[in-house]
């Protein structure tokens, strides 16, 4: 495999983790970066663009993903500046918006929600508090009536539905993950505090200042630097742990009924990820658009300002707010114990990252994306390969434990 990029000197064993994806673990296309004190440390990619699209053999010609019929000749390379769907790695990007917001004295974490959203005040909804609505403790994870993608990408349709539903237990009580619900809920309580969509207050007040490939609502003019995502197979190699919640997940996932089921099915039919519309959509909770490059940036600058010149995103309560634990325990949708802060997934069995003080969010399928304030690094994973994990997928995790064994 013919890994392109750039590795700091002592950074040498995440390429050589990244290239055994490539010839363990059935990597198709994929990129990985690193910031240390703020510095990209690590800044690779390689395979192809699309998932779907053979890779040549050493020979030159192509075969289908598992060697099932050849292929056309060439496939278009993962460049420098092929940018992928990260599913709900969105979501850390999405928390940052509401954090901002209460560090700029915008946004109360503690207020209702229904005191910036009236609407929101029925169904047993009065108390809820914009701080359980990040934390997955709002009740919301499903919807009696899923929305269509047109109805999810407007904020003002997918928020009547939400200030219609009555929550699946009592709010605060206890947490499940909200896997598309959190993003139309972020998105209705964006517009109201701000007056601009999630989407649009991103870009102009995260990505520009930045200078980030990142977008959620993918512009027109970007389309052709995205690569197609597709369902790849691999060698098992989960530990006892992943293998046990994969099982009660898909089991639950079988059901069309169970709680699982409906989280995921909140948009129905479920939309073709490849799909321009669903990528110019601002879906907050999945269909943010990014490279790993502008990831781990992005999270580097909510530990500090960046030695470039960057702004820092994070002040210092902020930064300790955003790894703050507020659930934890056996989750409701994901079926095992799962760890939040005020919207980012922290450091876990479901879910290791560096350490105590990390926080981020995988993307189902294998992205992942995160910050460690214990450390000073920021880690980021974008692949075109969706596998059959929801949290802890064996490619990141084995890019994540060759960081760790360099700090």
């Amino acid at each position: 495999m013919d890994v392109q990029g750039t590795v700091a000197p002592g950074w040498e064993p995440v390429a050589d983790a990244f290239r055994r994806n490539f010839e363990q673990r059935g990597e198709r296309g994929a990129a990985v970066a690193v910031h240390h004190d703020g510095t990209k440390v690590v800044d690779l990619w390689a395979g192809t663009r699309d998932a779907d699209t053979p890779a040549p053999d050493a020979a030159g010609t192509a075969s289908a993903p598992g060697g099932t019929a050849p292929g056309p000749a060439a496939a278009a390379p993962w460049a420098e500046d092929t940018a992928q769907v990260v599913r709900s790695a969105t979501k850390g990007i999405a928390a940052t918006v509401p954090l901002l917001l209460h560090q700029r004295g915008l946004l109360d974490l503690d207020a209702p929600v229904a005191a910036y959203w009236p609407e929101f005040k029925t169904a047993g909804k009065e108390r809820v508090t914009v701080r359980q609505l990040l934390a997955h403790r709002a009740g919301l994870p499903a919807l009696d009536r899923p929305l269509s993608l047109a109805e999810a990408a407007d904020p003002e349709a997918a928020g009547a539905a939400l200030a219609a539903q009555a929550p699946a237990w009592e709010p605060g009580t206890d947490h499940g993950y909200h896997a598309h619900t959190f993003g139309l809920l972020l998105s209705a309580l964006v517009q109201r505090v701000t007056g601009r969509t999630l989407g649009r207050w991103t870009a102009e007040e995260i990505a520009a200042p930045l200078g980030l490939d990142l977008w959620i609502g993918l512009p027109a003019g970007q389309a052709h630097r995205v690569g197609r995502i597709a369902p790849v197979e691999a060698p098992e190699e989960a530990g006892a742990l992943r293998l046990r919640a994969k099982r009660s997940v898909t089991e639950a996932y079988a059901n069309p009924d169970s709680l699982t089921r409906r989280a995921f099915a909140v948009i129905d039919p479920a939309p073709d990820e490849n799909d321009p519309a669903y990528r110019a959509a601002e879906l907050p909770a999945s269909a943010g658009i990014a490279t790993a490059r502008s990831l781990s940036r992005f999270y580097a600058a909510t530990l500090a300002p960046l030695p470039d010149g960057g702004p820092r995103l994070f002040a210092p309560a902020t930064l300790t707010l955003a790894r703050t634990e507020e659930s934890a325990g056996p989750d409701r949708v994901l079926l095992v114990g799962t760890r939040f802060g005020p919207g980012f997934m922290l450091h876990g069995p479901a879910c290791p990252l560096l350490g105590p003080t990390s926080f981020g969010h995988p993307g189902r399928g294998g992205s992942l994306a995160f910050a460690d304030p214990g450390s000073g690094t920021a880690f980021a994973y974008v692949t075109n390969g969706m596998r059959k994990t929801v949290t802890a997928d064996p490619r990141a995790q084995a890019l994540v434990k060759a960081v760790k064994s360099l700090l």
